[in-house]
């Protein structure tokens, strides 16, 4: 049994570099968080992620385009604030869900943080949600 200490020391340094590896790869899903109570309040998903070595300038058409291909319209670019607004109306109700995203400087890169907003008597299937999300700010990265 002397080998057994150093295997499992092998097997949790693997692990632990595997845990890292993948926290690292998916940060805008590990930044997601919702609010609210469905169907009885609004809900409220935010999520962040870093775009590295890319200006907000340089992020924001990217972003615009990937928030116009999800499906939102009435865009809003605003770049002297580096944020976009849009409405997105799925239920027939003639009430918008809005999403508004932000690029903001932050060392020699971005942050892009996504606020999508869905009213009171609405609901949006969360993991769904974050994947749209997380889909529109990996767009900055290209």
């Amino acid at each position: 049994m002397p080998y057994a200490a150093p295997k499992s020391i092998a097997l949790a340094a693997v692990t632990l570099f595997v845990g890292l590896s993948q926290a690292q790869a998916q940060p805008c899903a590990s930044n997601f968080k919702s609010a609210g109570v469905p169907m009885i309040s609004a809900l409220t998903y935010r999520t962040w992620d870093l775009i590295p070595d890319r200006p907000p300038a340089a992020v924001l058409p990217a972003l615009a385009k990937a928030v116009a291909a999800d499906g939102f319209g009435g865009i809003q670019v605003d770049k002297s604030l580096g944020q976009i607004s849009a409405l997105q109306e799925v239920t027939g109700s003639g009430r918008p869900q809005t999403l508004r995203v932000t690029a903001r400087p932050s060392g020699k890169g971005t942050r892009v943080d996504i606020v999508f907003t869905v009213q009171p008597g609405q609901i949006a299937e969360e993991s769904g949600t974050r994947s749209a999300m997380c889909k529109i700010i990996s767009s900055a990265r290209r």
